[in-house]
């Protein structure tokens, strides 16, 4: 969320993270199907880095993200309408303000 974001912006966002059609369909059309097509299940992440400015120097800046408070705030308003469009027990959610661990698979050559 940036500042100036409201729960307008996460309904609007809600709605069309539940409408993106990313999944074939069962003849092979590319992009046809939606979440709620598919039956599938939602994982909502917040990705405030998304934001990040390197334009200048070499450490990103996150003065574009919106504060810690008031992002978690409508991040959780967000999560909620995906719930409310969609089945709730199919839509999981994040940890907020987490650092994401991830399990190394390959950690390059040796």
């Amino acid at each position: 969320m940036a500042p100036g974001d409201t729960e307008r912006e996460a309904e609007s966002l809600a709605a069309k993270v539940l409408k993106l059609k990313l999944w074939d369909d069962e003849s092979g059309g590319r992009w046809k199907k939606n979440v709620q097509d598919i039956d599938g299940e939602v994982l909502c992440v917040s990705q405030f880095t998304l934001l990040a400015s390197t334009k200048k120097g070499n450490k990103p800046d996150f003065h574009g993200a919106m504060g810690g408070d008031d992002a978690k705030k409508l991040y959780e308003y967000f999560y909620s309408k995906v719930q409310a469009g969609y089945a709730a027990e199919k839509v999981k959610n994040g940890v907020f303000q987490a650092m994401m661990q991830v399990a190394l698979v390959n950690d390059g050559p040796r």
